[in-house]
Formats: structure tokens, sequence, C-alpha cells
């Protein structure tokens, strides 16, 4: 910009502001239309600074732990590669589909109802392949070779490649306007598809670094913040007394759908309890169950049965919230944000039961995401407050991570902890919880 003549640059520049302020003339009025000049005045713009801020700091990348794991990743592939060729009986191109479907489903035949895609080959999705898992276990070894390559080209060979040769760290971009829930989504990396779920994966946490010997990780994040939600925009008395007793919210669940007590409920009780909190948020039905359980669908469908008359407040939510939708048109968060579902009223019963699936949930995700929001902004704020040298550099999901100096801690915890408990007051006197942990890298925090 600065070698180019002023008049020019004149010209340009005014046009910007002149551009931005007829923009703002056209989105102004149409926020208050909209009712969300709360969302947007006390959530959407404060956040601004703090995620520039979060962006300009970057996180430092272990670059040689990320070297050997490659390494070892691609042993570990290799052996599960073997195994698929030699239950197979026969070498092929592991990473084709195609040549894939055509193994499992026309030499193998281990589903006779194998579908195919509109180009004429078999699925072979993951989704696919988990429901085949029992049938043959060639299966296993098919996705955990998949599991491996894919963590070793996205992430662990990826990471260091967009690491900023000036600062030497990695700078993740956010993007406030992308999820339609209002998470943040970032990219380049993207943080929250960094996999938890699997040993594997989250090793890739171990890769993520203080800036320097002075500098140690601190993690902190709400726990089981959407059934908290969920327990307190219904205002089931069941699942409210539970949080509000500081119970073990799938165990107590457990003892309600099985009717007893809680020190009786075994493990496996308590992980199909936790299954039915989670999925029926998400509009999970008795066949989901069955399948996510691996359990007869006839006793998918009794633990449903005897979840919805136990907590009939979450019940009454779900009808109450789609028929609002109905009238409506949106549903809304506890800060007022609004999600539009132009299908709620649609003749087509599997486009209508989506709409009525996302009415359900986007108030408890969005207002998780309001939440964590509110407290990005409260804590940034607190820290340049209290004149601290700690920063807030990661944001994911229920999830932000620090770089902080240990001299800072005993001002710190409590900035965070604090700030995320009461950034966004839950109704029915549901409390708000979060934890916090301190490592020499991502993973050792968490």
């Amino acid at each position: 910009m600065r070698d180019v003549e002023i008049e020019k640059v004149k010209e340009y520049a005014a046009e910007d502001a002149d551009i931005t302020l007829q923009l703002k003339q056209v989105f102004v009025p149409l926020l208050k239309e909209k009712d969300v000049v709360r969302v947007f005045n006390e959530v959407e713009n404060p956040l601004v600074p703090v995620l520039t801020d979060m962006e300009f700091e970057g996180v430092k990348i272990d670059v040689a732990f990320l070297k050997s794991y490659s390494k070892e990743l691609e042993i570990d592939a290799k052996v599960f590669e073997e195994n698929v060729y030699a239950k197979a009986g026969v070498r092929f191109n592991l990473a084709s589909p195609k040549q894939l479907g055509e193994v499992l489903f026309d030499k193998l035949k281990i589903d006779p109802k194998a579908k195919k895609t509109k180009t004429g080959q078999y699925a072979t999705g993951e989704d696919v392949l988990q429901k085949l898992a029992s049938h043959n276990p060639i299966v296993a070894d098919i996705l955990g070779f998949r599991e491996l390559t894919k963590l070793k080209s996205t992430y662990v060979d990826a990471l260091p490649e967009i690491i900023n040769s000036k600062t030497g760290r990695v700078h993740t971009s956010y993007a406030q306007a992308v999820a339609v829930t209002g998470r943040l989504s970032s990219n380049n990396p993207n943080l929250q598809n960094i996999p938890i779920r699997s040993d594997r994966g989250r090793e890739i946490r171990k890769a993520f670094i203080p800036r320097d010997a002075k500098h140690i990780l601190v993690s902190a994040d709400y726990s089981q913040i959407e059934l908290r939600i969920v327990a307190a925009i219904s205002g089931d008395p069941a699942m409210c007394e539970a949080f509000k007793a500081g119970k073990d919210i799938h165990t107590a669940t457990a003892a309600k759908v099985y009717n007893i007590p809680e020190a009786e409920v075994t493990k496996e009780m308590r992980y199909k309890a936790k299954s039915v909190n989670f999925g029926i948020i998400y509009g999970q039905g008795a066949f989901g169950l069955a399948e996510n359980l691996g359990i007869p669908r006839a006793e998918a469908k009794e633990i449903i049965d005897n979840y919805k008359k136990e907590f009939v407040g979450i019940t009454s939510y779900m009808d109450n919230t789609i028929n609002f939708a109905k009238e409506n048109g949106y549903v809304e968060t506890l800060m007022g944000r609004k999600r539009w579902l132009k299908d709620i009223g649609s003749a087509n019963f599997t486009v209508r039961g989506f709409a009525e699936r996302n009415a359900v949930n986007s108030p408890i995700q969005g207002t998780a995401a309001d939440m964590i929001k509110l407290a990005m902004i409260r804590i940034h704020h607190a820290i340049k407050d209290a004149g601290l040298q700690s920063k807030m550099i990661l944001q994911v999901h229920d999830e932000l991570v620090f770089d902080a100096i240990p001299e800072e801690l005993e001002i710190l915890k409590p900035i965070i902890l604090d700030n995320m408990r009461a950034a966004l007051p839950l109704p029915n006197d549901v409390p708000v919880e979060a934890e916090l942990g301190v490592g020499e890298n991502w993973l050792q925090a968490h």
C-alpha cells in the first residue's frame, strides 16, 4: 500500500470507509429486527479483540516429538495394513475405497446387503465399517489403518508445515460466524477436530507446549456443561437436584432408569445411562441407542421409555421447543442467539426430523457456546487488569488453554475458574463447574 500514489490510495480508503458505513446502516436495523442486539453487543463484538490477541500469540509446537511420532504411526499403520492383506488373502491398494469395497463385499462377502454409492462402487465410509466391525475381524484392522494414516497426514506431518517462520509458533484462525450453533470454529490448524476419543489421537496434544522453559501450560474446561444446561432450561426436577447435590450425573441417571439405589449401579449401567443422557439431546431413538451400545432394540426402547418417564421435564422441554420452533421458525439460547429452522414444517419426514433434532439441540449447544465466549471476554480483561504476563492461547469446545508463568498461577487459577463459573448463570440454580490442570504439554495439563 505504501508504494501506491496518494491519489489512488485516497480513493480506495474513502471507498472502504463509505462501504463500511453503508453496510452498518443495513445491518444495525436488522440486528434490532431479528432481536439479536444483546448477542452482538455482549458476546460477539467484545470477543473480537480477545480472539485477535489469541491468534497473534499462537502456540509452540514440539517438532521433534511429532517427527518421532510420525515414524511410530507409520510402523503401526503398516502392521494393520499387513493384517488386512493376510485376512483378505490378497494384496490391494488399501487406500482405494473401490478396491476395498470389492475385497470386502465381492470376495469376502461380509455383508450381502452392502450399499453402493452413486458412482456404482461399494460404500466403505467409517459409519458403514463401524456397523460391520462385529461381522469380521478384518474391519478393525481397516479402521486402525485409516485412523493412523489420517492422524499422520492431517496433524502429525501437517502441524510443523504451518509453523510461522517469524514467531516459531502456530497461529490458528478463529471464525465466529461459521458454526450455526454459535460455537467458534478454527482452521490452520482446525483445533476443534483434534481427536480426543482415542489414545492415539490424544497423543497429538503432547505436541502443544509452552513457549519456553519459563512457561507452563494451563488447561481449564467446563464439566458436563451441556447436560447442566439441559437440566437448567428444562427445569427437570430430578436432573436439577442431581447437579445441585454434586452427584455423578450418569450414575444418578442409571439409578432412576433402572429403579435401583445409586450404590448398586454397575459400570455397564452407568455407561448405558451416559449414552442416553448425551444421545437424547441429539434426538437419538431406540434404533440409534441399540446400535451405539450393541444391545437389542427392545432393551434400548425400554431404557429410553424409562428415561422419559423418570425425567419428564426433559421430554416436555423437547416437545415444547419443537412446538416453539414450528410457531416461530427459530429457537434461541439463554442469551437470545437464534437458530433459524426453515425446514421445521417440511412435509418430508426425514427433512423435518433433522430440523426437529436441531431445534432441541441448538439452544443447548448455543448456550454452551455463549457461555465460554463470555468467560473468555471476562478472563481476558481480568488478566490484563491484574497486569499478568500469562496469556490465553487456545479455545477448543468447552476448554481454554493458557501459556502461563508458574509464579502467577496462584492469581491466575481463581481468575480462570471464577470467571468460567460466573460467565452465564443458569436458571433453576443449576451450578456451573469447571476444572483446571497444569502440565508441560497440553495432554498433561488436560
